[in-house]
């Protein structure tokens, strides 16, 4: 059982050192002290009671000297713990870590693994970004772990730099389906439960780990069985189904399009999770996107949408910001993704959308850095529209072909890994030739906004 006593300061590397060692945008919460290269997740839950009982197995290796492993974990209770099969006897819970204390320490290289039960009600973490984690529907459940939600749900080193395999079994009332990330490996029914297995086999950062519960059918988008085809489905409450198979008719085409444009798609599968409830926002995880009843539209403003949570499988998903900071890498590319698509369909040029979006942006406020927004801002329109703008001003620059070639290059070198801004701006220099930190610069690292990108011409106003 877990200990009550309070930590003693210093005892372990991640109560001290992980302060420093974690994201700036996330003070105390993951950490550098090790890294998990493995999640084997065991979940039962009950949705009449918001009831969750969990196992958490992780396979992690040492990076320092340690004499207690701290881990991330909100409103669940750790009830038993073990560190290499044997039982640990001080384990202590407070604010939002779970401190292990082990009997002898760790150093550096030393692999180890922890096997924690856990239990409790799980609800969403509320904070500058709103609510984000476990949450309810008002029939079944949906996890948007984006930026620190995980520990909602699973105790883990919630950083994104730390990539791991997943594989998540949940339990849960007959007649739902759960869906998580990456290949579903396994199903079956007892009694009044079922059980469903995926496998994540490509390394995904912890916010982007997922578990959607509902009444959901599966339905095929595109069987993913031409040359360099990928299977495409949605899982879809029965009386939505007609509704989502025309809202999702152009996600195939998307496919093609980006895949011609950002490289091969970085994973087996793509599903769509269509909740039956009306939601704010889409929302991304590794291998899927979640959409509302709401975002089903043959309008530009929906499909936008479902463009730019299927570009965040390339950016955002198989290539990770190593640091919140640099969140323009998932959001400046999602929001030019759009405009691509849209130049692809023939609705509005790229040079159009960014015409418009620099319009907009220069009758507003100019007082966010896009290559380091801060944490209230990270999400912020600008931190979107201003770095598709960087990147449009990129490619007005050198063309498209070399544009193309770096996307694709940039994409391939860094799969399923992590990605800062200097190394893209160092790819950017290898692969155009040009000055790019120079090009850059002011769309990234000034509030002012640029004049104007257009083609053909080194700056407009």
């Amino acid at each position: 059982m877990s200990l009550p006593e309070p930590v003693s300061s210093g005892v372990a590397v991640g109560i001290t050192e992980s302060h420093s060692r974690s994201d700036p945008y996330m003070p105390g919460h993951g950490t550098s002290a090790y890294r998990v290269s493995r999640y084997e997740l065991d979940l039962d839950y009950r949705l009449s009671a918001n009831r969750l009982n969990g196992r958490a197995v992780l396979n992690a290796t040492a990076a320092r000297e340690a004499s207690a492993v701290v881990l991330d974990l909100v409103g669940l209770r750790a009830t038993k713990v073990q560190f290499n099969g044997r039982r640990v006897r001080r384990f202590v819970q407070r604010a939002e870590q779970l401190v292990v204390h082990l009997d002898s320490g760790l150093v550096p290289g030393e692999r180890f693994t922890l096997d924690i039960r856990y239990e409790g009600n799980p609800s969403p973490r509320r904070g500058l970004w709103g609510e984000v984690g476990w949450e309810e529907l008002t029939d079944g459940v949906l996890v948007a772990g984006q930026p620190n939600g995980a520990p909602s749900w699973f105790p883990c080193n919630d950083h994104p730099r730390n990539k791991a395999s997943y594989r998540i079994t949940v339990t849960t009332d007959a007649n739902y389906r759960a869906v998580c990330n990456g290949r579903l490996v396994g199903h079956s029914i007892r009694a009044s439960r079922e059980s469903w297995t995926y496998e994540q086999e490509e390394p995904m950062a912890t916010y982007l780990a997922t578990v959607q519960i509902g009444r959901y059918e599966s339905l095929i988008l595109d069987p993913g069985d031409t040359p360099g085809g990928v299977l495409q489905s949605a899982a879809v409450p029965p009386g939505l189904a007609g509704t989502a198979m025309e809202g999702l008719r152009l996600q195939p085409e998307m496919m093609r399009t980006f895949v011609s444009c950002f490289g091969p798609y970085p994973f087996p599968e793509y599903t769509v999770v269509v909740a039956d409830d009306v939601l704010e926002i889409p929302l991304e995880a590794q291998t899927m996107a979640i959409v509302g009843r709401n975002h089903l539209s043959p309008d530009w403003e929906s499909q936008r949408l479902i463009a730019h949570e299927l570009s965040h499988q390339w950016f955002g998903n198989s290539l990770t910001a190593s640091g919140w900071s640099d969140i323009w890498l998932h959001e400046g590319f999602a929001c030019y993704a759009e405009w691509i698509w849209s130049e692809a369909i023939g609705v509005m040029t790229a040079t159009d959308r960014a015409a418009n979006a620099w319009h907009r942006l220069s009758a507003g406020s100019q007082d966010l850095v896009v290559g380091d927004p801060g944490p209230e801002l990270m999400f912020d329109d600008r931190v979107y529209k201003r770095g598709a703008l960087a990147l449009h001003a990129l490619r007005l620059r050198c063309g498209d072909l070399a544009f193309f070639t770096l996307l694709k290059e940039w994409t391939r070198a860094h799969q399923h890994g992590s990605v800062s801004t200097p190394e893209f701006i160092l790819m950017a220099d290898s692969v155009t030739g040009l000055d790019s930190e120079t090009l850059l610069h002011p769309w990234l690292f000034e509030e002012s906004l640029p004049p104007l990108p257009l083609r053909g011409r080194h700056a407009a106003s």
